[in-house]
């Protein structure tokens, strides 16, 4: 037993934080599907939702500094009032929401458009919509983080569509996340915290930091193309740890 924890579920959260750390690291999003796949196994949904948001907060503002000169107010703000509008809906369902089929429902849309954008030689972009259409994608975003801080999946895929470069996308669905991430902790925290969420918390930080130390360093090094190609592979992983 170490911190109340036994060896084995403490592994697992070991293993969870390191794993979201580098996927986030690396590409900016993905810490609440790549680590929640793995504690889902082991941590109940609410507990889960505390780490994946506590942890998020964390971990991206450890790397939103370095690129806060791409951060564009013109295109954050759309995402950000729809996201602000659909936390309280996702916070609502949280408690209601069946984790293997949350599980499950995530992870099969994750193989379909991973599958997609990495086979595909081009991604289709639509320009249409306008702020609008992201503002939508920010709500339903909003509601996936409330769930189980998974705000971070839809706008991501979306800026791809829209074809922004790499840093482009990156300085808007990154503070988009930490915004949600925020919020939604705020909520879970006002609900539920616990001494066993505390010390979740404290356990996973030597890990996380190390993890998204990693995967920052691996970002420095791919261009546009090897940027999405990398986030399609993450996305194929991503939903394979949800599904199987």
């Amino acid at each position: 037993m170490v911190l109340g924890l036994s060896l084995d579920t403490l592994a697992i959260l070991w293993l969870g934080a390191l794993f979201g750390g580098v996927a986030a690291g690396g590409s900016g999003f993905a810490f609440g599907v790549a680590a929640s796949a793995i504690w889902l196994h082991r941590i109940d949904p609410v507990h889960c939702a505390l780490m994946v948001t506590g942890c998020g907060v964390l971990l991206h503002s450890t790397t939103l500094l370095p690129q806060r000169h791409h951060i564009e107010i013109g295109k954050l703000w759309p995402f950000l009032i729809g996201g602000i509008a659909g936390i309280p809906i996702g916070l609502r369902l949280l408690v209601f929401t069946d984790a293997d089929v949350l599980k499950a429902a995530i992870g099969i849309f994750l193989l379909a458009f991973g599958a997609y954008a990495l086979l595909s030689p081009r991604l289709h972009t639509f320009s249409g919509g306008g702020r609008i259409a992201d503002a939508g994608v920010g709500f339903l975003g909003g509601i996936l983080g409330g769930i189980g801080g998974y705000s971070g999946v839809l706008p991501t895929i979306w800026t791809q569509f829209r074809g922004w470069p790499k840093a482009v996308a990156r300085a808007v669905y990154q503070p988009y996340i930490i915004v949600m991430h925020a919020l939604a902790l705020a909520g879970i925290v006002w609900v539920t915290l616990d001494r066993a969420g505390v010390i979740m918390m404290m356990a996973v930080l030597p890990p996380l930091l190390l993890g998204t130390w990693i995967g920052w360093q691996l970002y420095g090094k791919l261009d546009d193309r090897r940027f999405r190609q990398a986030l399609a592979v993450l996305l194929i992983i991503s939903g394979l740890t949800l599904v199987l």
